[in-house]
């Protein structure tokens, strides 16, 4: 076993345990290794019997009792108990099933934004351990900032969980922008001044720990394939609306990024020509009409702020919504604009990519403007008519570490894929 994993309790509430991880269907054989796959299975499962792994994996039951007990030597897996069905009469010992072993390694999520970050520690069943959030300092827009600002929430997860970095066998990080998974390079970010930075090479050397990097919309997406309504989904779409509009689609039971991680930039795509200026710095984008900045901007010109528009960003944005739901027409133009143009660009997701569920996720999503009968009907009826319904839209206002756990995610991914490569013995 790798020497940064660590060995923390290995108790396990099996009467919980859901599992977390894509509950994937059967198909074609996986490019990782089989004990692997073994692994995710179980860890997709929560608790399963050997039989049911083989049968889910399509490989023999000798095959997953051999892999079973290199990885329960290895320190990955456990033999428990299963809980029988309530009103089971058959009596005796329970079913033995195979669980992962939560003190087989700790990983580390961070989600960097423009107005507060936040960590968590899951162990590598998924479980838990700590959290910590933090608001933004105002520390400039440079790599040393960032790094710093990760560095501070990490430190305070760790503190929180009685825990040193040295416990971590990976840390995943989530920020705004345009990043290359592969490379681990951000080529734009709102939060930072230069381009094409190494940030996940410069985030291992900083804290000394293996690292991966991601945009924060790519990991909510993980978050709800991880945890979320997407476990059992083979394609579903995620659309988040906070300060920036971001999206995440998952095609066949995987993140889908593109060749250059520059897919799904939904908030990028133009819904007007020559129209309103975006933060990226070009015209006419789907952002610049319905993220935090843009209705604030619309309200600095529709409605008479007086004292008011030097306020924080938040609070402007809950006075406007307190005025439109307390019937000022002009504050509620504003909420109803931002709805048909959100109708736009989920139309043009369906009609792209034909997702069976798209999840509207963020801070606005407190706006019920934004999701309106009205606006899911114009998503209908800007939808191409094929004779068959729309895919369902919901709504997942998850709290902010939901964040933190897709990027934590990311790195139980990756720190699985290391431990049990065909290199590690």
């Amino acid at each position: 076993m790798p020497p940064s994993f660590c060995a923390p309790s290995d108790i396990v509430d099996s009467s919980a345990n859901a599992g977390c991880g894509p509950l994937r269907p059967a198909g074609p054989p996986s490019a990782r290794p089989l004990r692997q796959q073994v692994l995710d299975c179980v860890r997709a499962a929560g608790l399963i019997p050997r039989v049911d792994v083989a049968r889910a994996l399509g490989v023999s039951p000798a095959s997953v009792t051999a892999l079973a007990a290199e990885l329960i030597d290895g320190g990955f897996l456990l033999e428990l108990d299963r809980p029988r069905p309530e009103g089971d009469p058959v009596r005796g010992r329970p079913p033995v099933a195979l669980g992962v072993r939560p003190g087989a390694g700790l990983v580390a999520g961070i989600k960097l934004s423009e107005r507060g970050h936040s960590a968590v520690i899951l162990d590598f069943a998924g479980g838990c351990r700590a959290d910590a959030s933090l608001p933004r300092r105002a520390g400039g827009r440079t790599l040393a900032a960032l790094l710093n600002d990760a560095e501070e929430v990490l430190d305070a997860a760790l503190v929180a969980g009685g825990l040193a970095r040295a416990d971590l066998a990976c840390v995943g990080l989530g920020l705004p922008g345009v990043v290359d998974h592969v490379t681990g390079t951000v080529m734009w970010s709102p939060m930072i001044d230069a381009r094409d930075l190494p940030l996940r090479d410069a985030l291992s050397e900083r804290l000394g720990v293996a690292a991966e990097v991601d945009n924060d919309a790519n990991l909510l997406t993980l978050a709800e394939l991880w945890f979320g309504a997407g476990r059992k989904l083979a394609d579903f779409a995620v659309v988040t609306i906070e300060h920036g509009v971001g999206m995440g689609l998952v095609l066949n039971n995987r993140l889908h990024r593109g060749a250059n991680g520059l897919g799904m930039e939904i908030g990028h795509t133009k819904v007007q020509l020559d129209g309103a200026l975006c933060r990226c710095g070009r015209r006419g984008c789907l952002e610049a009409y319905i993220a935090d900045y843009a209705l604030v901007r619309e309200a600095s010109t529709a409605l008479d702020l007086g004292d008011r528009a030097t306020l924080p960003t938040p609070q402007l944005l809950e006075q406007l919504y307190a005025e439109a739901k307390g019937g000022n027409l002009a504050a509620a133009a504003i909420f109803n604009r931002a709805g048909r143009y959100l109708a736009v660009g989920l139309s043009n997701i369906v009609n792209l990519f034909d997702p069976s569920l798209i999840i509207l996720s963020g801070e606005r999503m407190r706006y019920d403007y934004l999701y309106a009968e009205d606006v899911l009907a114009e998503m209908r009826a800007l939808t191409l008519d094929i004779g068959r319904p729309a895919p369902r839209v919901e709504i997942n206002a998850w709290g902010d570490l939901v964040w933190a756990r897709g990027a934590a995610a990311l790195a139980l991914d990756a720190a699985t894929s290391a431990a049990l490569s065909p290199d590690v013995p």
